[in-house]
């Protein structure tokens, strides 16, 4: 059985003081694996994995990485610690070529910068053809690979994604997912905030679903597929653990 390799331990969380969006939501991540978090319109999903990333503050709880205490990380510091955050929205540089993109990823990397180039564009041959292309005119969901390239620049244990399909076609948010899958054979940990929830659940090892700022169920990704519970907690008439 895979390592855990990221724990969440009951985190309360917000943007702002006294008013929490994450209510006691542990979840625990296993080396090499695919983990999607899924629930409904303000479930905190988003939340979740800014909070790993020390994007929101958290107020209760802790987070560890391989048992270490990572509580009170630093986005500045991800790199050091193995951790890539891709967010939804503003995760490239439009005005600038691909290249110009994937170079200013690798400006920490040192001395292999230019290997790690090479099998960047070998793990990504879609963009080795746009190199001199200005990243704004690329295609969503070549946006997207060029995003979650950029994430691995500095060849990271964990990567975290928020709704990488969001606004894709389906193919190529089909695309983007299979792509995220076949990473983890690469031995890289992906946590995946998803609204495409079938095609992430058939694709994914584990699901948790989180509405209201709180856990309500996890499970296998396949188990969970095709299963009623989701579409009721989708539809709000299923809570299972609701926090006063």
């Amino acid at each position: 059985m895979s390592k855990t390799i990221l724990e969440v331990r009951n985190i309360t969380a917000g943007y702002v003081p006294d008013l929490p969006i994450l209510r006691g939501v542990s979840i625990s991540i296993y080396a090499g694996s695919l983990t999607v978090i899924i629930g409904p319109n303000g479930a905190g999903k988003s939340t979740l994995i800014k909070s790993i990333a020390g994007l929101v503050p958290i107020s209760e709880g802790m987070i560890f990485l391989k048992g270490e205490n990572v509580s009170s990380i630093r986005p500045h510091q991800l790199a050091n610690y193995g951790i890539s955050y891709v967010p939804q929205s503003n995760n490239i540089f439009r005005t600038l070529t691909v290249k110009q993109n994937l170079s200013l990823a690798l400006r920490n990397v040192g001395k292999n910068a230019t290997d790690r180039l090479t099998d960047l564009l070998h793990q990504f041959p879609n963009l080795s053809v746009k190199l001199n292309e200005k990243a704004g005119a690329l295609s969503g969901g070549q946006r997207q690979f060029l995003a979650v390239a950029m994430a691995l620049a500095t060849s990271p244990q964990i990567i975290l994604l928020d709704e990488p399909s969001a606004g894709l076609s389906p193919k190529a948010s089909q695309e983007v997912l299979e792509m995220l899958n076949e990473m983890t054979s690469r031995g890289v940990t992906i946590i995946l905030v998803e609204q495409n929830v079938n095609q992430a659940l058939s694709l994914a090892n584990h699901c948790y679903i989180l509405a209201e700022g709180v856990n309500q169920v996890d499970g296998k990704a396949s188990e969970l597929l095709g299963n009623s519970i989701v579409s009721e907690i989708y539809l709000g008439g299923k809570r299972l653990r609701v926090q006063k």
